[in-house]
C-alpha cells in the first residue's frame, strides 16, 4: 500500500485528556488509563474493541499493562515510535496504515506523562551518554533548551530573527491558553515587559521561550473511514501523515550539517504534502511543536509556509494569532497549555476541526500538526 492509499482512508472519532497540572497525584499508568477511557467514550466504542495501540518512547506506561487495566480485546497491532518528541503524530501515521491494511479496526494511540513533578533525564549524571550526547554535554550543553538555544543563536544571526519574533510566538500561545480553561496559564496573561524581563534560561532563550513542564495524559481513537461515520462524534480525517529523518542527522545537535537550520521538518514536509490534495496556503488552522518558541519559526520555513529566512518575520503583525496569516496553536501548546509531548497537539487539531476549540477559527476545515522538531518527527494533514 503506497502512502497516498491512506488519504482519508481513517478518522479520529475520539479524544480524552486528564486535567493538566505541575503536580499530579495520580501515577503515568493511572493518568493513561483516564484518558484512554475518556477517547472510548468520546467516540462511542468499547474498550474490548480495540485491538491496535501505539505509543512513543519516554512513555512509562506499556501495552500489557494497559490493555489489562483498560479491558482491551486481542490486539492484533502494536507499535512504540522512537525520539520522545518527535513521535506524537506518528503514532496516529502508525494506527491508520494497520487499520488501512487490514491489520486491525479500533486503534488508539496515547501519551501520559510525569514531566512536572518527575526527574528530568538529562539529570542522571551517571548514565553513559549515547552520541552525539558525549561529545556535547561534558561541554555544557546540558539540557534540551541548551542546544536549540545553539541553533537559535545561528538563526538569529543568519537571518536577523529578534526576540520580538519569538515572543509573537510566545504571545500567541499564551492568548490561546488564556481562552482556553483547561490549560495551565488560562489566568496568567503574558505581556512583552514580562517576556524582555524574564530570566534567560539558555541565552538566547527565556523563562517564556521554554514548554511548560506538566502532568497529564491525552489518547484518541483511529477507526476506518466506514466505521467513523457511525461514532458518536464528527470524524477527522487523515488526510497525509509522514515521518522525517534526514541522510546527515545527529540528533538536537545537528550543528555540523550541511545546513543545520534545515532540520527533520524540511524531511518530513516534502513527503506529507506529495501526498496531499491541498497546500500550505490552503491550512487553516496549525498545531506546531513548540518545546522552544524558535522551533516554530524554522518550522514555517520547513513545512512551506514561507521561504528560508523568512520565519520570523511571518509571526508579525498577528501572523500566529486568530485572524492572522496562520492561527497557531490555539489551545495554547506546549509553551502556555500543557507539555505532554505535543500529544495535545493532535487533539487539538481534532477539537478545530469539529469546531469544538476554546479559540475556534471560523470555517476550518484542513489542519497541520507536527511533532517535535530537531529530532527525528512525524506530521500530520488533518481535515474535516
Amino acid at each position: 500500500m503506497t502512502a497516498s492509499g491512506l488519504k482519508d482512508a481513517v478518522a479520529i472519532v475520539g479524544i480524552g485528556q486528564t486535567a493538566f497540572a505541575r503536580q499530579l497525584a495520580e501515577d503515568e499508568k493511572t493518568l493513561a488509563c483516564r484518558a484512554v477511557l475518556a477517547a472510548l467514550d468520546d467516540a462511542g466504542i468499547a474498550p474490548g474493541e480495540v485491538d491496535a495501540l501505539a505509543s512513543y518512547t519516554m512513555e512509562e506506561t506499556d501495552e500489557v499493562e494497559l490493555a489489562k487495566a483498560v479491558g482491551f480485546g486481542d490486539l492484533t497491532f502494536f507499535s512504540r515510535v522512537g525520539y520522545g518528541g518527535g513521535g506524537s503524530c506518528a503514532t496516529v501515521a502508525h494506527l491508520a496504515a494497520a487499520i488501512a491494511t487490514g491489520q486491525a479496526t479500533v486503534g488508539v494511540a496515547w501519551r501520559s506523562r510525569k514531566r512536572g513533578s518527575g526527574p528530568r533525564p538529562w539529570t542522571d549524571t551517571s548514565a553513559r551518554l549515547p552520541t552525539p550526547a558525549q561529545w556535547t554535554r561534558p561541554f555544557g550543553l546540558l539540557r534540551p533548551v541548551d542546544e536549540i538555544a545553539m541553533l537559535a543563536r545561528r538563526y538569529m544571526h543568519e537571518y536577523g530573527v529578534t526576540r520580538d519574533h519569538l515572543f509573537n510566538v510566545a504571545l500567541a500561545c499564551r492568548n490561546r491558553a488564556n481562552q482556553n480553561p483547561a490549560a495551565v496559564m488560562y489566568d496568567r496573561p503574558l505581556t512583552r515587559e514580562m517576556y524582555m524581563t524574564s530570566r534567560w534560561i539558555s541565552e538566547p532563550l527565556c523563562l517564556y521561550d521554554n514548554c511548560l513542564e506538566t502532568d497529564g495524559a491525552l489518547a484518541c481513537v483511529v477507526v476506518g473511514r466506514e466505521r467513523a461515520r457511525d461514532c458518536a462524534e464528527k470524524p477527522v480525517y487523515v488526510h497525509a501523515a509522514a515521518q522525517g529523518l534526514p541522510a546527515q542527522h545527529h540528533g538536537m545537535v545537528n550543528y555540523w550539517n550541511d545546513d543545520p537550520l534545515t532540520g527533520p521538518a524540511w524531511t518530513a514536509a516534502r513527503h506529507l504534502w506529495k501526498h496531499a490534495d491541498f497546500t500550505p496556503r490552503e491550512v487553516d488552522v496549525a498545531q506546531i511543536y513548540d518545546a522552544f518558541t524558535a522551533l516554530i519559526p524554522l518550522s514555517l520555513e520547513g513545512y512551506g509556509f514561507c521561504g528560508r529566512g523568512e520565519g520570523g518575520a511571518f509571526t508579525e503583525q498577528g501572523g500566529l494569532e486568530i485572524g492572522g496569516r496562520l492561527p497557531l496553536n490555539t489551545g495554547g501548546g506546549g509553551l502556555s497549555e500543557a507539555y505532554v509531548h505535543g500529544f495535545n497537539l493532535v487533539n487539538e487539531g481534532v477539537k478545530q476541526l469539529r469546531g469544538t476549540s476554546t479559540a475556534q477559527v471560523p470555517g476550518a476545515e484542513t489542519c497541520l500538526v507536527t511533532a517535535g522538531e530537531g529530532v527525528p518527527t512525524s506530521a500530520l494533514l488533518l481535515r474535516s
